[in-house]
């Protein structure tokens, strides 16, 4: 079991170096499967847990991989897919599992999802990504814990997707691809990780056109080649560390970061007191004054992401005054309320809506990680707090934040991480 052992205190002043985009790359390696030939070449990859067990996954469907660590370089050669199965014991530890299928059905006329059967559907909102696929021809079989999609061969379709799904928008991309005729997406993603994936398989020979505007055009094409291609760099591993910049009062400049992509992240910290400067590619975060409160509405890009709302309602826990949150994506991430006020926070739930009570002194204590972004925030609230706090299971935060106790630690931040043989 891995947790993380945080002391707070200190300010943090230094430089950390921004990783890749973990929801870039996660359907890029989805996207290179599409390539019958050559090798596929990703630089800039985050080596978190979720790109590991995308690896697995695409060997076990017959891909070659080489991850070289050291150089953040991942080599994919997908020339011979030889099963069609992505294994119950991987997909159900990897919801991203899903952007395997388009190139399982181009390459080999099926999908099969273990782990994933109708009862999980709904809550896992992946249903538009079937009904997708039945509009480009598939049929899709649910059964009690196996989803089969099968396809002769795709034809393009009019599709619209209820809610701007990121995951979704790439995935129906990529099964538009190389179907036959001309796809449409209306109500499609505007994030800048789903302009990354287009730009990679614009690379590979799709014809698409209309990213970030809502209303994406894929012309079919016969086949995709494997290219190079750089991944973006990561607007929520960013986001965390300004907002460690700022609940600790410290100055940190981020190598990597864009401004840009921060979007209403940027408008909301600098409202509470935080100062942001660009000096070419490096960006610097100050906070050298009292926080002040804000208010959060979180929203689809380019609204404020809902994975940072977390991070943010932490450090609201300092700011003088009443904040208030409202969750309109995932109403799950206010589990870290009860964490919080485990630590001194006084943080008040009604349904989609918080209210955080600053300035409350944070005490450390052993807290539990209920995802990934909460594990993050619980660190950023040990950080900031007296005392020894300890999150667990930290393997939730290594699924999304490469070598993070490293670079908290090059920063003046006293993060340990470690493995416990006991629950």
């Amino acid at each position: 079991m891995v947790r993380y052992r945080v002391r707070g205190g200190n300010a943090l002043r230094g430089t950390a170096f921004i990783q890749g985009a973990k929801n870039a790359v996660l359907p890029m390696i989805g996207a290179a499967l599409l390539a019958a030939e050559g090798r596929t070449v990703l630089r800039n990859v985050p080596i978190i847990e979720d790109v590991r067990r995308a690896l697995e996954l695409a060997e076990a469907v017959g891909a070659k991989v080489e991850l070289h660590e050291a150089e953040r370089t991942l080599v994919i050669d997908a020339s011979k897919l030889t099963s069609p199965v992505l294994p119950a014991e991987i997909a159900r530890r990897f919801r991203g599992s899903v952007l395997f299928v388009p190139a399982l059905l181009h390459r080999l006329g099926e999908a099969i999802i273990e782990g994933v059967g109708g009862c999980n559907l709904g809550s896992r909102n992946l249903d538009f990504h079937y009904l997708g696929y039945k509009r480009l021809g598939a049929v899709v079989d649910e059964g009690e814990s196996v989803i089969h999609v099968k396809a002769a061969g795709l034809t393009g379709a009019p599709l619209y997707l209820d809610t701007p799904s990121h995951t979704g928008t790439e995935n129906l991309i990529m099964a538009a691809a190389l179907a036959k005729g001309t796809t449409i997406i209306e109500n499609a993603a505007l994030e800048p990780e789903v302009l990354d994936v287009i730009n990679m398989l614009t690379k590979m020979g799709a014809r698409i056109s209309g990213g970030g505007t809502g209303f994406i055009i894929v012309e079919g094409v016969h086949e995709l080649t494997a290219v190079e291609h750089r991944v973006m760099p990561d607007r929520l591993d960013a986001g965390v560390f300004a907002m460690a910049a700022a609940i600790t009062g410290g100055e940190v400049n981020l190598v990597g970061a864009s401004l840009e992509h921060l979007g209403v992240v940027r408008w909301k910290l600098e409202q509470m007191g935080v100062e942001f400067a660009t000096d070419g590619a490096v960006l610097n975060v100050r906070r050298d004054r009292p926080l002040r409160p804000i208010n959060v509405i979180t929203d689809t890009y380019p609204g404020f992401a809902t994975d940072l709302q977390s991070p943010i309602m932490t450090v609201a826990c300092l700011a003088d005054g009443a904040s208030y949150i409202h969750e309109r994506i995932f109403d799950g991430r206010f589990a870290l309320a009860g964490e919080l006020n485990k630590m001194g926070a006084h943080i008040e739930i009604e349904g989609s809506r918080a209210v955080v009570h600053g300035q409350t002194p944070l005490t450390g204590t052993d807290v539990t990680a209920h995802d990934l972004r909460s594990g993050i925030a619980l660190v950023l609230a040990g950080l900031a707090a007296g005392g020894e706090t300890v999150v667990s299971p930290g393997y939730l935060i290594d699924r999304g934040h490469h070598d993070l106790a490293a670079r908290m630690k090059a920063l003046g931040g006293d993060v340990v991480r470690e493995i416990s043989s006991t629950s």
